[in-house]
């Protein structure tokens, strides 16, 4: 296996994907958010004194999705078809679980869309509870599914899709 990121020098380069067909594309990814349990019953209750965390953190994930090829160097600027994040309050384990699916039809993947949409929600959960809970851990972000291209499917061993 070979890294497609660097030139026959050694060098970054961005991948020509020109070539490539445009395929029906889909990345799905998740991460959580573990923190104090008197932290999590604030958010689900929406006693934060920013606002509603999730709501925000469901507008931040879709900004970050957009905004993905601006913050990491080799990405390519995609046409998103459509982004959409879930929140999950799972209180026995005092977390937020979320879940990021991207979509695009194009020459390259969503993967990266995906991932960035969980990382920037999740770092703005962070920022909106912070104030009251600074030991919170930002966890576990990984793809679990994702279609299309020439690799084709991948679906991430013991995830439930």
């Amino acid at each position: 296996m070979e890294f497609t990121h660097f030139n026959e020098n050694g060098k970054a380069r961005m991948v020509d994907v020109g070539g490539k067909n445009d395929t029906k594309r889909i990345a799905i990814a998740r991460g959580v958010v573990r923190m104090n349990k008197e932290t999590l019953i604030m958010v689900k209750e929406g006693q934060m004194k920013k606002g509603d965390v999730l709501a925000v953190a469901q507008v931040a994930g879709i900004m970050g999705a957009k905004r993905t090829s601006d913050v990491i160097p080799m990405c390519h600027n995609i046409l998103i078809n459509g982004v959409d994040l879930k929140f999950e309050i799972d209180e026995e384990n005092s977390a937020i679980n979320i879940e990021a699916e991207a979509r695009t039809t194009g020459k390259t993947g969503v993967e990266m869309e995906a991932l960035t949409a969980i990382s920037i929600a999740a770092l703005t959960i962070y920022d909106m509870c912070k104030a009251i809970d600074k030991r919170m851990v930002i966890d576990n972000i990984r793809l679990v599914k994702k279609t299309g291209g020439k690799s084709g499917e991948f679906i991430r061993k013991g995830e439930k899709i």
